[in-house]
């Protein structure tokens, strides 16, 4: 039997490793984030305000109770995180996958499920952002929304969603002058809370 020079042997095995360890490009960044936003579906968190700014005078809601994030409903394309504040459980964050990339808006409702005259709001990222952090820059829309009901100091919102698997997530606001940031502990799931108002038990 023919047998291969030493040098060509070698050769031949060092193409043969080469091609075993390329690996794939990257996925797309929001799509990872989407996913590992997903990867927590059913369950629920405990967070705390880690930046308030500036501090809130009078009575603080943010401080009336537990802040729980709830990774209630799950698809392909949609994302819903009711997020409770004591027994206020009038905030969803939804967060939907688009033709050109996420986007993120507030549903808001009442104690008898109707709509706030503030919901709806958000915006769609304007980058590509990372597997880690995406931002969403107030739309057009909820400028109207803001502008109608007095709020024009909100014109400016740029809101993001931050996750480090198995450690934080995070929820923050910012504009000039303005940041607030809750911060998720994802080591200690929590019981799940009651469904937010709106929503079937």
């Amino acid at each position: 039997m023919q047998t291969l020079p030493v040098g060509a042997l070698a050769a031949a095995l060092a193409v043969l490793v080469a091609g075993c360890a390329s690996t794939p490009s990257s996925p797309d960044p929001q799509a990872r984030f989407f996913e590992q936003l997903s990867a927590l579906c059913g369950q629920a968190f405990e967070g705390r305000v880690a930046a308030d700014t500036p501090a809130p005078t009078g009575t603080d809601p943010f401080a009336q109770g537990p802040l729980v994030m709830h990774v209630r409903e799950c698809s392909d394309r949609e994302i819903r995180i009711p997020f409770h504040v004591g027994n206020d459980r009038s905030r969803t964050w939804v967060v939907t996958r688009t033709e050109d990339g996420l986007r993120l808006k507030h549903d808001h409702r009442h104690e008898d499920g109707s709509e706030d005259a503030l919901t709806q709001y958000g915006g769609d990222t304007a980058a590509t952002g990372t597997a880690r952090r995406q931002e969403f820059p107030v739309d057009a829309e909820s400028q109207a929304t803001f502008t109608r009901e007095g709020r024009t100091v909100s014109n400016t919102n740029v809101w993001a969603l931050e996750i480090e698997p198995g450690r934080v997530f995070v929820y923050e606001l910012a504009r000039p002058q303005r940041l607030f940031r809750v911060e998720f502990d994802l080591t200690r799931p929590v019981a799940p809370p009651p469904a937010p108002w709106g929503a079937a038990p």
